[in-house]
């Protein structure tokens, strides 16, 4: 476990910093800058020249590469280039935002998920598994921004039911009042997020556990007699569940890239509609720890979830396959 957990660090630290590298690479080759955009184009070559000198941006990239990571190594993420604030202040001021929208996505897809993925292996070719098969089939091929546009159009416009952004109405309010207006922000773009991702664990429950039912123990348990229930909850599904908790960690990644679009459409204050701000903004510091801080969440949910496949089945030995 020790010398597994040592390896995959090292490779973890390998990740995020290939991941910090091409980041400040791909966001240096857009075609403009920003005090292109910051400033009159009128202003004199000399004013813009002391801007950009203010920005660190006159010296050669390899140099603005090497002075990056040495302020990262000490835990400066750099001024917002708009806002002139801490970039790690911006971040803690929109994460807690994006956290409760990808906590209560990933809650209720796997709550809804497993079940409906078990029971749909249970009563396979039966009409309730082809309509599940048809519903996780269309999920899965919804492009985001269609079905985010469609839930505001019905939900919002037509029948005026939901908010059509923000995560709250301003200015906010206090107390339960306030829990019960974020909660109804946060039900259309926590719905879109959901649709896919529910899918996704619906379709790995329903195959895993199709292919757990046909191995021997469970045809052994049956034919004793023993109640379907108790072999489905009890033999079945601890195995069924390992392939449902490896695709639920790596989902981290397209639900973080769904994350920025549904916060974009939905003016959710969240990381996703930060990094769309900040593109636009051509603010290269909060770019740069926006995708720092998304990097280092994936790969620490891949790490979490080996850790949790290998407690669901004794026989993997974490960084050396099975027994």
């Amino acid at each position: 476990m020790g010398k597994y957990l040592v390896r995959r660090l090292l490779k973890s630290l390998l990740t995020v910093f290939i991941s910090i590298t091409l980041t400040f690479l791909i966001i240096r080759l857009m075609p403009a800058d920003p005090v292109s955009l910051m400033v009159d184009p009128k202003l004199s070559p000399e004013v813009q020249a002391e801007m950009r000198r203010g920005f660190g941006l006159d010296k050669p990239v390899p140099v603005q590469f090497v002075i990056y990571i040495g302020n990262l190594l000490k835990g400066d993420l750099g001024l917002s280039f708009k806002t002139r604030e801490p970039v790690t202040t911006v971040l803690m001021q929109r994460l807690p935002w994006t956290l409760l929208l990808m906590f209560t996505t990933l809650v209720s897809s796997l709550a809804v998920g497993i079940p409906v993925g078990i029971a749909a292996a249970k009563r396979r070719n039966s009409h309730f598994d082809r309509i599940v098969n048809v519903i996780v089939t269309l999920s899965i091929s919804i492009f985001i921004p269609f079905i985010s546009f469609a839930f505001l159009y019905v939900f919002g416009y037509l029948l005026g039911i939901l908010p059509t952004g923000g995560a709250y109405t301003p200015p906010p309010g206090h107390g339960f009042a306030y829990f019960l207006d974020v909660a109804r922000h946060a039900v259309l773009p926590t719905l879109t997020l959901f649709l896919g991702n529910c899918a996704t664990i619906i379709l790995y429950s329903r195959n895993s556990m199709l292919d757990v039912l046909k191995e021997d123990y469970i045809r052994t348990a049956a034919a004793k007699g023993w109640d379907d229930r108790y072999v489905t909850r009890v033999h079945a599904l601890k195995n069924a569940l390992i392939p449902t908790v490896t695709i639920t960690g790596l989902m981290m990644g397209s639900m973080i890239g769904g994350a920025i679009m549904t916060e974009t459409i939905y003016a959710w204050p969240g990381v996703g509609r930060l990094i769309y701000d900040s593109v636009n903004a051509m603010d290269y510091p909060v770019l740069q720890g926006a995708f720092l801080l998304l990097s280092v969440t994936v790969v620490v949910m891949n790490i979490l979830t080996d850790l949790v496949v290998s407690k669901l089945d004794p026989r993997i030995r974490l960084g050396g396959g099975k027994a």
